[in-house]
Parts: structure tokens; C-alpha cells; sequence
């Protein structure tokens, strides 16, 4: 908490929408916070949300989350790690066109 106050964060408790899928056709857990915009650098916990769901169902519920904003240093170093791990996304298993059968 003390490091929370001296970055400048901040708590705010709201309402998570959840939206949890695992069947054959998609593969997601979406939490959305309910009357709150999310910024650069913030972080959400969602509180009971279910740690598995059977294959193939789909649930929607409402939990309980917190939002953690982010202090300036914070919001700061979020764009620029972004970039920094983007190429991550690159390293993508696709094969070469010429290895398909």
C-alpha cells in the first residue's frame, strides 16, 4: 500500500462484467469494469471470478473488481514497454507456404 500511495495509484472498487467462453469455435475471458474508463497503466483484478468452466459452455456474470490506477510513472512506462514487446507478437508459429502439404 505504501509503495501504491508514493507512485501516486490510486483503489477504486466497482462492477465487472464477465464474459467467459470455452468451446470449439472461441477460447475467452473478457472482464469489463462497469462505469469506469481504463487508462494506460491500470490495473484490474476481478474478485470470485470461477477458475474453470466446463468445454463447451459460455457464461455471463457480474463480480465484484478492483481498479488499481496507475500513478504518472506509470502511465508513462506502459507505451514504451508496449513497443518493446511487440515483436513478441512476431514470433508466430506460421508455416512457410511452400512447407504446406
Amino acid at each position: 500500500m505504501i509503495t501504491d500511495w508514493l507512485l501516486g495509484r490510486r483503489r477504486i472498487e466497482v462492477e465487472v462484467a464477465m464474459d467467459i467462453e470455452q468451446t470449439g469455435e472461441s477460447f475467452h475471458a473478457h472482464a469489463i469494469p462497469q462505469g469506469i474508463e481504463i487508462h494506460p497503466g491500470d490495473v484490474v483484478l476481478v474478485h470470485g471470478a470461477p477458475a474453470h468452466i466446463p468445454f463447451g459452455t459460455r457464461t455471463t456474470y457480474t463480480a465484484r473488481g478492483t481498479v488499481i490506477r496507475g500513478g504518472w510513472l506509470d502511465r508513462h512506462l506502459t507505451p514504451i514497454a508496449a513497443l518493446l514487446e511487440l515483436p513478441e507478437l512476431y514470433e508466430v508459429g506460421f508455416m512457410p507456404k511452400e512447407c504446406t502439404p
